[in-house]
Formats: C-alpha cells, structure tokens, sequence
C-alpha cells in the first residue's frame, strides 16, 4: 500500500530548528510515517501484526490511501526513514463521504456527530518517536492541526484515542472520571457500537479522585481534554494494539484560538508555547 496522491498543501511547512512540520508530499514519505508507527505501535506498545504489517515493517491499512498525512521531520536524522519523528493521520468528512466512511465508525456510531455540524475531521495513529514526545514536537503537530482545520474550516475533530491494556477494571480510574466530567453533549456524542460496549461508569462519582484521575490518563488524552474537549459513551477494547479506546470530540474553534492566535503571540517572544 503506496498511499495516497500527494495531497496540496494546506499550510506553509512550520519549522523550529532541525524541526519541520509539514503534510507528506510523496508515497516514500508515507511509508516513513507508517514505518514510525510500525516502530512506536508493534515494537513498543506490542501490537499485533498481520502478516503482511510484519513483512513490511510498515503499520497501514485502507485509510491510509484517502488520508492526508502530517509529518514532523528532524532534518539531522538520517538514520530513520525520512527522518520522521512523529504524525497524525488527517481525514475530512468531505474526502470521507466520498471514499468510503471514517475509521472511528469501526468502534463507535458517530450519526449525530457528522451530521448537521458543519465540516469535520477525523484525527487518528497519532504517533512520536520515543525521545521526541516532548513540547517542541507536540507543539509543531498542534500548530499544523491548527492551520489545517483553519484552511478547510472545520468545525468539529473527533477520533479515537487509546489507553495502554485491555483490562478496562485496570483503567477504572481515568474511565469513570472521563464519563463523570468530560461526556460530551447528546448531538455530539459518539456512542461504542452495541457489540463493543463497554460501561465506562466503573466507579460511583464519590470514589473517583481527580487527580489521580488525571495522573493515569495518557498526555495525548489529557491534552484533548485541556482543550474543552469531550468524550463519548463506552470504551472499546482493541485487543490487536492491546488498548482500550475511548472517542474524543473536539471543537475546532478552541484549537484555533490556542494554537494559532496565542501561538503565534507568545512563540515569538520565547519560542515555546504551554505545551498539551
């Protein structure tokens, strides 16, 4: 699977130091991406391959093919293929619509989400070399998100964002406090597909302490939610890539405003913004 056509470019490429942001511009630069996420999701989290993932070395699948592809490259790392240190997969409800649904609906029913809200985006194998999962590189990737949702005005970015284990019991904690405080609307909420269901209210309210609550979510989680942003109703374990899921619904207007406006403000006095 060679992807998709080199999509046109929806911002300029962002660059700090030996970093630069940018979308992938040729199949050879998304088999870079997709060789990170073999790296990050088989090796390091134990994935399951198939066949065919493993003989490749390279994590892909059919979405790879109508989705845009956001790379970080550190121009000094030729020892890894394109010299890329972290991506997210981008895919537009218009591009969507047309080629074949979202993968978010392989978990949850997602109706009321993508309808009557204007553009969306779904946001999915976000992915960071180990010893780049640090500000400067989660500030290029948000930063990129910002101007790309900005250009093709979405309104609303939603996906599915993992937890290490399959052991929901293990994760009641983090599952119940995000059912408790941060479930989305009724006409935003994505609801778990009945035969993958499972109950994120694990814990009453009163048992559930916030701040470990917090400490045990994942950073990328923790910084959606940091954003405004939602979750849906149920978890879904994936037992290939060994996590249990949840859905994240993110208006776009509170990433614009973070990651364009006061970005733009402060980077330029000290080059780093309040990182997720």
């Amino acid at each position: 699977m060679d992807g998709p056509e080199p999509p046109a470019e929806a911002f300029e490429p962002i660059m700090v130091g030996n970093l630069v942001a940018r979308l992938a511009n040729t199949s050879a630069e998304i088999k870079a991406a997709q060789s990170l996420r073999y790296r990050v999701f088989y090796e390091e989290m134990s994935a399951i391959p198939s066949d065919k993932v493993k003989a490749t070395r390279r994590d892909f699948d059919r979405f790879d093919e109508i989705c845009d592809h956001l790379l970080v490259i550190d121009t000094k790392r030729t020892d890894l293929p394109g010299g890329v240190v972290g991506t997210y997969r981008l895919l537009r409800s218009t591009v969507a619509e047309e080629k074949g649904g979202f993968y978010t609906a392989d978990e949850y029913e997602i109706g009321r989400l993508i309808s009557g809200h204007g553009p969306t985006l779904e946001l999915g194998r976000s992915c960071v070399e180990e010893e780049y999962r640090n500000r400067p590189t989660m500030q290029l990737l948000w930063q990129s998100i910002a101007a790309y949702i900005f250009y093709y005005d979405i309104a609303i970015m939603f996906g599915c964002a993992s937890m290490p284990g399959t052991d929901p019991k293990a994760l009641a904690m983090p599952l119940s406090y995000m059912y408790q405080y941060h479930l989305a609307p009724p006409a935003l909420r994505p609801v778990a597909l009945k035969e993958r269901y499972v109950d994120m209210r694990i814990l009453p309210e009163e048992q559930i302490d916030q701040r470990e609550a917090l400490a045990a979510l994942p950073p990328l989680i923790k910084g959606y939610l940091r954003l405004g942003g939602f979750v849906g109703d149920g978890a879904v374990v994936d037992h290939q890539f060994n996590t249990t899921d949840v859905s994240i619904v993110v208006k776009t207007d509170l990433v614009t405003e973070k990651y364009m406006k006061h970005y733009d403000r402060k980077s330029r006095r000290d080059g780093e913004d309040e990182g997720l």
